[in-house]
């Protein structure tokens, strides 16, 4: 079903496109025949990136354009939505200053004024977004940025003030994103010093055999109480969700499965659960809270890891203290930002719901296309208070 809204919405995209850029702008003949050529060729590029470009290597002849190009195109339909109405009142009012003139219009002229308007949108449109995907792909595609932000827990013991946890979360393995940009991820964090390592989901786009040697670079992060992995809804996007918990432990992380560990600093106590993203939900592995969260000291407080923000209504129900999460990219690429707001309570940052704080990643990697507007990349260093 999703496969074939998302076909849909392409189709649709590049038919707007196509009669603005092309049936609007051009007059009968060859320049219009090879320039619908060139748009079907661009759609096929953006399903050939989806279907046939999982891993980085070869195929990324076909996932770079691709996925560029769907960028691109996301938002010359956008901005050429937004000319619609400039578009419309250009053409009343030039219609209007005939008439008033008592001048008639020959077929060509009008031809001519239809097309001088028509390109006139293109250019405008086209400059306005290959400037958004340029400075779009250049800030995903460059280093994440370092947040530093203090958080205050009731009932913190004294020796655990100071306490450092790395969150990083929507990391996105895959056809664009391969070995070294684990490698700067892994970089950034250890040069952190953090004291614990809460990886929340979305960690890769395909399976073990494709994308193992670009996650190996995680057997170097250094943290004196360890990382720690939760999945993500992308994680249930492969068969093997299981292979990919037990090649994560082989590499030094800890995979929580609605199950909690204790972080101790002699007498202090800080409580550590995690749960299974929702999407587990289809294949029986989804969230448990009761069990993530049984057995825990009532004394100390309690950090959750969960993938998707919405969980922190029953996080709040059940006291929890904390979470962290990913999942909203931040919007990644503006406007979507406001559907993202819709159907989670959290865009990033920090916030509050009832008693319970909630710690939102922007995330370090980035899915679709290579771009990010309004929405830069992170890694977050938490601060206990």
């Amino acid at each position: 079903m999703f496969f074939v809204v998302a076909v849909s919405v392409l189709v649709a995209m590049h038919l707007y496109l196509w009669v603005r850029l092309v049936r609007d702008t051009t007059r009968t003949g060859r320049p219009r025949r090879a320039l619908t050529g060139v748009l079907i060729a661009l759609a096929l590029l953006v399903l050939a990136a989806n279907v046939l470009a999982r891993v980085p290597g070869p195929d990324q002849w076909v996932a770079w354009p691709g996925y560029l190009w769907l960028g691109l195109a996301v938002y010359l339909v956008l901005a050429l939505l937004v000319l619609e109405p400039i578009r419309f009142i250009a053409r009343r009012r030039i219609a209007r200053r005939e008439k008033d003139s008592g001048a008639e219009e020959t077929d060509e002229q009008a031809i001519s004024r239809r097309l001088f308007l028509a390109r006139t949108g293109a250019a405008v449109a086209g400059a306005a977004s290959v400037g958004l995907v340029g400075y779009g792909a250049a800030t995903a595609l460059g280093p994440p940025d370092l947040l530093r932000v203090p958080v205050r827990l009731r009932r913190l013991d004294p020796a655990l003030r100071g306490y450092r946890i790395a969150v990083v979360a929507d990391i996105h393995l895959g056809p664009l994103l391969g070995r070294g940009h684990t490698e700067r991820i892994v970089e950034m964090i250890n040069a952190a010093e953090p004291d614990l390592v809460a990886m929340v989901g979305d960690l890769v786009d395909g399976t073990v055999a494709e994308l193992g040697s670009a996650a190996a670079p995680l057997r170097d992060l250094v943290a004196r109480d360890g990382a720690f992995f939760v999945t993500g809804n992308h994680e249930y996007f492969v068969d093997d969700t299981a292979d990919w918990l037990r090649e994560l432990q082989r590499l030094g992380m800890t995979p929580l499965r609605n199950e909690n560990t204790v972080v101790r600093r002699g007498g202090a106590v800080l409580n550590l659960a995690g749960v299974n993203d929702l999407s587990g939900a289809r294949r029986d592995d989804g969230p448990d809270l009761d069990r993530a969260l049984d057995g825990l000291n009532p004394d100390a407080p309690t950090v959750l890891m969960a993938h998707q923000p919405v969980m922190v209504g029953q996080a709040a129900a059940r006291g929890v203290d904390l979470q962290l999460s990913g999942h909203t990219h931040g919007g990644q690429m503006w406007p979507f930002h406001y559907v993202v707001e819709a159907v989670q309570p959290s865009l990033a940052g920090l916030s509050t719901v009832q008693d319970t704080q909630l710690y939102v990643t922007r995330g370090a990697g980035f899915w679709g296309p290579p771009v990010r507007v309004g929405a830069r990349p992170d890694i977050t260093i938490l601060t206990l208070e």
